[in-house]
């Protein structure tokens, strides 16, 4: 008879190989926020995926700390916008290990570009003027990515297109949840084109009143909704405007009757009010990436929310 303790061994033993082993869920890292909220929507109910540049901090001055270099090295899937965007990670990414899969949303097959503008080419008057050119969708990789504007989550079209990108690597990668990454996938597109329908909606009364923006980050959503912005403060975040900038701003403001002038949290605010002192033109701040939102599934939805409300609420007319 066996004794007690080599019993209860075998039975410890038999119990754990009748338990079906359970797969890992794959370790994704996303570098931004919105395009987190989204990874996160496909992902929901199996994994919450990391994300890289967290809170208010911004990309454009982002330096990788060894804990996030550590993350990039385990992660089995990296999505990222591109080395337009996110130019700190070109070097690390180049150096992770062959294995590691990496997704760059710019110049993906499907998700619609624009080129960058440069301050006189595109800074044309267009006050009460229906714009024309819409985003192009992009089928073949480019060599060249800094050449397109870098802002692609903000066009509600390539929202939807990002879903089904990340849908398809994520079954390729963990096919045993390829059929919940597929339903929530067409749940999100769902209430994306809700949002869209909402944003719309609420937009069209003041598409055509003339702003200005701090820089030009807003491309996609201004096309998209057919909005009036008529130009940008800095051409780059990172280049503080000069004093011949901030004079032909100033001259702007007055010639083509812009009703608001548009900053950014993370940058300086005492630049907005310098260009507008003496002025009626209204302020107001807009944020691309959704710095003081909570990461998760809603922060994509609420930034394009927050836009909205912020723009309704500077450019309608007042009783």
């Amino acid at each position: 008879m066996l004794p007690q303790n080599l019993w209860f061994f075998l039975l410890l033993i038999l119990t754990t190989l009748t338990i079906p082993a359970q797969a890992a869920s794959p370790r994704v890292l996303v570098s931004i926020k919105p395009i987190h909220s989204l990874v996160a929507g496909v992902m929901q109910g199996v994994a919450e995926p990391d994300l890289l540049i967290k809170g208010t901090q911004s990309p454009h001055t982002f330096n990788l700390r060894p804990s996030d270099v550590k993350k990039l090295n385990s992660a089995e899937l990296i999505i990222w916008v591109g080395e337009g965007f996110e130019t700190f990670l070109t070097h690390t990414l180049a150096s992770l290990p062959s294995q590691t899969r990496i997704v760059q949303l710019m110049g993906h097959a499907g998700v619609a570009q624009l080129p960058i503008r440069q301050g006189g080419v595109w800074e044309k008057p267009h006050h009460h003027r229906k714009q024309e050119t819409t985003e192009v969708p992009h089928t073949a990789n480019r060599n060249e990515p800094h050449e397109s504007d870098p802002h692609i989550w903000l066009s509600p079209t390539n929202a939807r297109t990002i879903v089904s990108i990340i849908k398809e690597k994520l079954s390729e990668i963990d096919p045993d949840n390829a059929a919940r990454y597929q339903q929530n996938a067409r749940n999100l597109k769902i209430q994306l084109n809700k949002l869209d329908q909402e944003l719309l909606e609420r937009l069209s009364k003041v598409q055509w009143v003339p702003f200005i923006v701090f820089h030009d980050a807003y491309q996609f959503f201004e096309r998209h909704y057919k909005l009036n912005v008529i130009g940008s403060i800095t051409l780059s975040p990172d280049r503080a405007p000069g004093a011949k900038r901030i004079h032909e701003i100033r001259a702007k403001l007055k010639k083509l009757e812009a009703r608001c002038i548009f900053s950014e949290p993370q940058f300086e605010p005492k630049l907005i009010k310098t260009i507008v002192e003496g002025t009626e033109v209204r302020t107001g701040s807009l944020d691309p990436l959704g710095a003081a939102l909570p990461a998760g599934t809603e922060a994509y939805f609420s930034l394009m929310r927050n836009l909205t409300n912020q723009l309704v609420a500077c450019l309608e007319e007042k009783s």
